[in-house]
C-alpha cells in the first residue's frame, strides 16, 4: 500500500494510507508577515519570494479562516467529491504573529469538521517555546505538519538568498518539533545559482539523517519583481532544462531516504509572473516525463522492489 504505483512513496500514498480516501489541501491566508520583510531581518524577502510570499495561490486575508475554508470547499466540489481537506497556512511566516492571535486561527481551522489536517509553512527561526507548546497541543487535536522553507544545507547560498539563519537553527528547530511529535516537512530548492549536482545531493543526504516526514523538491522559478529576476536578466545563471531537472530529480529520488514522504516534485509559479523556465508550467508533462524515464530505468523496479522489502 505504502508506494501504490510510484517508485517513491508519494504524497498521495501517504494521504491514502492515513485517511483513506482522497483528501485535498486548501491554501489559507493568515494575514501575517515575515522577519526577512518587516525589517526584523530585512526588508526585501527572501531572494526568489514574489510579493505574495510564496502564497499566490492561498486565500483572501481580508476572509475569516472559515470563510477562505468554504469558499475554496465550493470551487473543489465543482469538479470532484472531496469530504477531507488539510489546512495548509501557506503565506509568508506562519507562525509570525502573537501567541493568541495564531491560537485562535489554527483552533478555527483545526475544529472545522472538514478539516483531516493542519499544514504550517514557516520558519525555524519563528518556532519560540511558546508557539511550539501551541502547535503540540493542536497535534492532539488532528495532525500537525510543520513546513520549514530550507532550501539548500550550504551556508553560502543561503547567505545569497537572504535566507536569514544558519543551518544550526534549522537543525534545533526540527530537534525541537520532533520533541513532541510533530512531522517537519522540508523544502528544497534544486537549481539555486552556484550549486551543482553534487552540492544539490548533499542537501539530500543531510536531510536523510534530519528524522524528517516529508520533502518538496521544488524547481528553482524566476518571477517577475523578485531580486532574482535581476540577476537573471544581468546573465548572472541560467535556470534548468527540463531534461536537466528530470535528471536531477531522479538523482535525488535515489540518494533520498525510502521512507520520506514526496510532497512535491516541481512546482508552477502563476503563469503572470513567471519569467523563466517557462516549460515548468507544464506540470503534468513534467511529471509523466519523469515517470517514463525511471520506468526505463532500474529506478522504477528498484525501489518498488526495496519498498517491499522493508
Amino acid at each position: 500500500m505504502k508506494w501504490l504505483d510510484k517508485p517513491y512513496y508519494s504524497f498521495h500514498a501517504m494521504l491514502q494510507e492515513t485517511f483513506h480516501e482522497k483528501v485535498y489541501k486548501l491554501a489559507l491566508n493568515g494575514g501575517m508577515t515575515c522577519p526577512n520583510r518587516d525589517g526584523t531581518l530585512g526588508d526585501r524577502g527572501c531572494i526568489f519570494c514574489s510579493r505574495g510570499g510564496s502564497g499566490d495561490f492561498a486565500g483572501d486575508s481580508g476572509l475569516s479562516i472559515t470563510d477562505q475554508i468554504e469558499s475554496q470547499k465550493k470551487l473543489i466540489s465543482q469538479k470532484r467529491p472531496v469530504r477531507k481537506y488539510i489546512a495548509y497556512f501557506q503565506a509568508f511566516t506562519n507562525t509570525y504573529a502573537p501567541l493568541p492571535y495564531l491560537d485562535s486561527i489554527f483552533h478555527e481551522a483545526i475544529r472545522h469538521p472538514d478539516i483531516a489536517a493542519l499544514s504550517i509553512g514557516t520558519r525555524p527561526d519563528c518556532l519560540g517555546e511558546d508557539i511550539l507548546d501551541l502547535l503540540s497541543s493542536l497535534n492532539h487535536i488532528k495532525p500537525v505538519w510543520v513546513e520549514l522553507g530550507l532550501q539548500t544545507v550550504h551556508e553560502d547560498t543561503a547567505r545569497y538568498i537572504r535566507r536569514g539563519y544558519t543551518l544550526e537553527c534549522f537543525d534545533t528547530a526540527v530537534k525541537h518539533l520532533r520533541a513532541r511529535n510533530l512531522d517537519v516537512i522540508v523544502h528544497t530548492i534544486l537549481g539555486l545559482p552556484g550549486e551543482d549536482r553534487d552540492r544539490m545531493l548533499q542537501t539530500i543526504q543531510y536531510l536523510n539523517t534530519c528524522h524528517i516526514q516529508g520533502i518538496k523538491l521544488q524547481l528553482l522559478h524566476v518571477l517577475k519583481g523578485t531580486d532574482l529576476a535581476d540577476d537573471y536578466e544581468k546573465g548572472l545563471f541560467e535556470t534548468l532544462t527540463m531534461d536537466s531537472y528530470i535528471t536531477l530529480l531522479i538523482d535525488c529520488l535515489e540518494h533520498l531516504s525510502p521512507d520520506i514522504v514526496i510532497h512535491r516534485l516541481t512546482g508552477d509559479g502563476p503563469k503572470d509572473q513567471l519569467i523563466a523556465p517557462l516549460w515548468s508550467s507544464a506540470k503534468r508533462t513534467v511529471l509523466n516525463e519523469l515517470h517514463r524515464r525511471m520506468r526505463l530505468t532500474n529506478t522504477w523496479q528498484g525501489r518498488l522492489y526495496n519498498s517491499l522489502e522493508e
